[in-house]
């Protein structure tokens, strides 16, 4: 995984900087002192994950992730615990409070290894299907337009279909990112929905495929933007 460091903090990049050296599947693209400095090097190259301090000058690690959707997994580094529940708002993939041990970074690296796995990219010509990590070796085709909804449980993530529920390890952010803007919509921090299986709409909930799931305030305005309301 090519990862990056966001921190003002020289001697806590140092650090991570080490923590990367150690772990064999992940390679360093860049390390970086503001999250503006980070911005110019994500446009140039792929970043599968960062890992970001909460507190910095110029724009805080949570300020880039109220701003920024399309940006690849995180994980938050800070040194004060109370910044943990708030970071989990934003979909990361983990949290780390300084100074870092080893062997948690590990345990949050390997986290992210096992979501890119769990969603394998998709083949030329199958840009309608997500391939889903199964037992062992083995990948599912699921057709997007098989997808109702989505919805976030704790560390993993549930495609609801017509057929039946898968779950992998994921997070909404990493999912969000896989299906077509055109067709499916965030609703809340815990579902995203597919657009045309709709079919009813209360003021703070929607029904899809005969259940019932609510729309928070901040995605409410997003979701009436994409309907075609008369």
């Amino acid at each position: 995984m090519n990862c990056l460091i966001v921190d003002d903090d020289e001697i806590a990049r140092k650090a991570v900087e080490q923590c990367v050296s150690r772990t064999e599947f992940l390679t360093l693209s860049g390390s970086c002192a503001s999250v503006p400095e980070a911005l110019t090097l994500i446009r140039k190259q792929k970043i599968d994950l960062i890992f970001l301090d909460v507190e910095m000058p110029e724009m805080s690690g949570l300020d880039f992730l109220r701003t920024f959707k399309e940006i690849p997994q995180i994980i938050l580094i800070t040194g004060k615990k109370e910044y943990a529940a708030e970071a989990f708002d934003y979909d990361v993939t983990d949290f780390l409070l300084k100074p870092i041990d080893y062997a948690r970074f590990l345990k949050a690296a390997m986290r992210a290894q096992n979501i890119q796995d769990n969603l394998k990219p998709q083949p030329e010509g199958e840009e309608d299907a997500l391939f889903i990590k199964k037992e062992g070796a083995r990948f599912l085709r699921l057709p997007m337009n098989e997808i109702i909804w989505v919805e976030a449980l704790a560390d993993y993530v549930q495609i609801n279909t017509k057929d039946g529920r898968h779950t992998i390890l994921s997070t909404m952010k990493s999912i969000e990112s896989r299906l077509p803007q055109r067709d499916f919509v965030r609703i809340h921090r815990s579902y995203i929905v597919r657009l045309d299986k709709i079919q009813e709409i209360e003021e703070n909930s929607v029904n899809v495929g005969g259940k019932s799931l609510p729309v928070s305030r901040s995605h409410k305005e997003d979701l009436f933007n994409r309907l075609n309301l008369l």
